[in-house]
C-alpha cells in the first residue's frame, strides 16, 4: 500500500476526485482584462446616466429613458463579466453553492424557537454581568480616585 491519500485503501484503486472551484479558474487571459475594463466602463457610465447623460442627450430627459440606459449597461456589463474565466468561476461557485444548500438539514420551527430563547437568555446574562463588572470598576475607580 502507497502512502498515497487519494487511492482506495481496500482496491488500492484510485478515488474519483472532483475539481474544486476555485482550482479551475486560470488566470485571465489578455481578452478578460479589456472584458473587465469595458465592464468596469460600463458600470462607472451607469452610475455617471442620471446626473449626466440628460445635458448631452435630449431624450435623457424622460426618467424611463435614463433607466432603460442605466439596466442596458448593467446587463451588458454583467454579460461582459460572465464571459471572463473569473465570471465563469463564480457562476460555477453559486451553482454549487445552491447544490450545497438543498442538502442542509434545516432546524425545525420548535428548534428554531428553543434555540432563539436560549441565545436570548445568554445575551440577558452576559449583559447584567457586564453591567455589574462595569459598575464595580466604576465603584472602584471612584474609591482609589476620591
Amino acid at each position: 500500500m502507497s502512502n498515497d491519500k487519494s487511492r482506495d485503501a481496500l482496491s488500492d484503486a484510485p478515488i474519483p476526485q472532483r475539481n474544486n472551484s476555485a482550482e479551475v479558474v486560470n488566470s485571465g487571459s489578455p481578452l478578460d482584462v479589456v472584458l473587465w475594463i469595458v465592464a468596469l466602463i460600463l458600470l462607472v457610465g451607469a452610475m455617471m446616466t442620471n446626473q449626466h447623460l440628460p445635458a448631452y442627450w435630449a431624450p435623457a430627459n424622460d426618467v424611463w429613458v435614463r433607466v432603460g440606459v442605466i439596466l442596458a449597461c448593467i446587463v451588458v456589463a454583467l454579460g461582459l463579466l460572465y464571459a471572463t474565466h473569473q465570471g465563469k468561476g463564480f457562476v460555477r461557485l453559486l451553482k454549487d453553492a445552491r447544490i450545497e444548500l438543498r442538502r442542509v438539514t434545516w432546524p425545525t420551527k420548535q428548534e428554531t424557537v428553543t434555540t432563539s430563547w436560549q441565545v436570548l437568555a445568554v445575551v440577558v446574562i452576559a449583559s447584567i454581568v457586564l453591567w455589574c463588572f462595569d459598575y464595580v470598576l466604576g465603584w472602584l475607580m471612584k474609591f482609589i480616585i476620591g
